[in-house]
């Protein structure tokens, strides 16, 4: 019988749940992803824990919210100690491996402080996020005059390219994600107006083909034991820029209309604006930026979904369907344009909602294949999900893990909803917004609470709230936070955010059972307090002070 005995957890970096035709995208299909979500269930109110790489990642790989696991922006450090995916499945007897990008940044002080030794099995772990690697690409590699973003950024696909022929000195860059022109010369896609260009590489080379081989070779190298593998995609995030026949085949026939408004610039909260102001929200308010990027864009989703059908065939074919458990989804979406805005770092729908799609192989989810669940789900849910699939309880990791376990829904036993609201934040200190706000570092961050019919932002700093009308304002263009008839949903969501706050979010070393058993515990173990006579106490706790006799010492000096 099919049983979810292995989890493949596919991650792509910047994909907008609205850009897959079974979420309705109605020029860009996508049959292999719309696929899955038939054999399994569609989840139409995905939230991230924050709208940024790095942080969205270690939520989802913690199953706990920004704020309680402290790595609130890019290269901030997980600090040692938090657990992770890995460490959870582990303890259960199942591998935990990476394929692909994480954007962890390891905590090396707390390391050295602890004596861990970098390249120690728990040095790697910790300092790879709880993961084994099989291979970590975090598909960056840009370079500028203090020298490169990242040192270990696509090393291993920089040998493999050089492998095949592309010699240069950074081939991820002037070949995987530049054009050429006629004479020769790298048009690099840092340059927005060259993304419309075709990648000076052979697709079946380029980024996306060659995870999904690594994916492959990681699962075909595993036998009959348990695994879960994190196939972890860079793409469609920057540099946009994609191969032939992927370059050519979308134009402005097949775009969105940006979903902005004059009304909503002119009336922009302060912090919004700020975000609409940077220069990545000047760029792709500009329509001949967002018409040079969105074919790039629109390609790399569509190359995206056909190598889903390389991976999905593969795994027909060699029986692994029926027995894996897989999820597909993303680490935060892409404005493109949408509310004067690029980039993905603040909390409207293009950015803070995901696409998510999980198959359950298990009889158990036979009921529900097909669906589209409108409940609201969070990131931070797939971890307790996964540990069950791992034949854990989510009791014995429930002080830890903040997520709720989505299998209930997944096999139609849900009888009430997990969540009455979803939380996202984002930590803006390191940012130049929060220097043209004027705040301080401690000020310069912003909390999203959202329920079906409602969206609210709290901004530090003395903001008033920004608030959105989800039901009659889908698109979300006009802000009510400063409306005098919304007071009492204001109200209502700070209410929602405050009993957020109020979580126990640190209480991390004992879990419910455990603080269960030592409210009993010192009285079993000789600690009686407010007892008068012995009498009022069970004979089976005082036993040890009953009937005992000793030398009188009184006397004695």
């Amino acid at each position: 019988m099919a049983k979810a005995k292995n989890i493949l957890f596919i991650m792509f970096d910047q994909l907008r749940w609205d850009y897959l035709s079974c979420y309705g995208h109605p020029h860009l299909q996508t049959p292999n992803m719309d696929r899955l979500a038939a054999m399994g269930v569609r989840f139409d109110r995905a939230y991230v824990q924050s709208t940024i790489c790095g942080s969205s990642r270690m939520s989802t790989y913690t199953g706990r919210y920004v704020q309680s696991h402290g790595a609130s922006w890019n290269n901030i450090p997980l600090k040692v100690g938090e657990l992770t995916m890995g460490d959870h499945l582990r303890a259960r007897g199942m591998g935990c491996w990476l394929v692909g990008k994480t954007h962890m940044m390891a905590d090396a002080e707390g390391m050295a402080r602890l004596g861990i030794e970098a390249d120690s099995v728990i040095g790697a772990r910790v300092a790879e996020c709880g993961f084994d690697v099989f291979e970590r690409d975090d598909g960056m590699r840009p370079e500028g005059p203090d020298g490169m973003y990242d040192e270990g950024g696509a090393l291993a696909y920089n040998d493999y390219l050089r492998s095949k022929g592309y010699q240069s000195e950074n081939p991820w860059h002037d070949h995987a994600n530049s054009g050429i022109d006629e004479d020769g010369n790298v048009l690099s896609a840092w340059f927005l107006k060259n993304s419309n260009l075709p990648a000076n590489i052979a697709e079946e080379d380029s980024e996306t083909p060659y995870m999904t081989r690594r994916g492959m070779a990681f699962i075909e190298s595993q036998g009959d034991q348990p695994w879960c593998c994190h196939l972890s995609y860079i793409k469609p995030h920057w540099p946009y820029i994609v191969p032939e026949p992927y370059a050519s085949m979308y134009g402005p026939q097949d775009f969105l209309r940006p979903v902005r408004s004059e009304e909503e610039r002119a009336n922009a909260h302060p912090v919004m604006k700020a975000f609409m102001d940077s220069k990545v929200g000047q760029a792709f308010s500009r329509d001949d930026v967002r018409n040079a990027v969105l074919p790039a864009y629109m390609g790399l989703i569509k190359q995206c979904d056909d190598q889903m059908g390389v991976l999905f065939d593969w795994l027909e074919r060699t029986g692994r369907m029926q027995d894996t458990m897989i999820v597909l989804t993303a680490d935060h979406g892409d404005f493109m344009g949408d509310h004067w805005m690029g980039e993905k770092q603040f909390f409207h729908d293009a950015s803070a909602r995901v696409p998510l799609i999980v198959y359950d192989p298990s009889p158990e989810a036979d009921a529900t294949r097909g669906t589209v669940c409108d409940e609201l789900v969070q990131s931070i849910d797939l971890l307790p999900t996964f540990y069950e699939v791992a034949d854990g309880h989510i009791d014995e990791i429930a002080h830890v893990a903040e997520g709720k376990s989505l299998r209930p829904i997944l096999h139609g036993t849900a009888d009430a909803p997990l969540h009455d609201f979803v939380i996202s934040e984002y930590d803006y200190a390191a940012t130049p917004m929060a220097e043209r706000l004027g705040v301080s570092v401690r000020e310069a961050v912003l909390f999203m609470v959202a329920t079906k019919e409602w969206k609210m932002v709290h901004s530090e700093g003395g903001f008033r709230p920004i608030l959105f009308d989800l039901v009659n304002d889908p698109d979300e263009l006009v802000d009510l936070g400063g409306s005098p008839d919304h007071t009492d949903i204001i109200d209502e969501m700070y209410a929602h955010l405050f009993k957020w706050t109020r979580r126990v979010s640190q209480r991390t070393t004992r879990s419910k059972a455990q603080l269960e058993e030592m409210r009993t515990a010192a009285a079993r173990k000789g600690i009686l307090l407010g007892v008068y006579d012995e009498d009022e106490a069970p004979l089976e706790l005082t036993v040890r002070y009953r009937g005992r006799k000793a030398a009188d010492k009184r006397g004695e000096v």
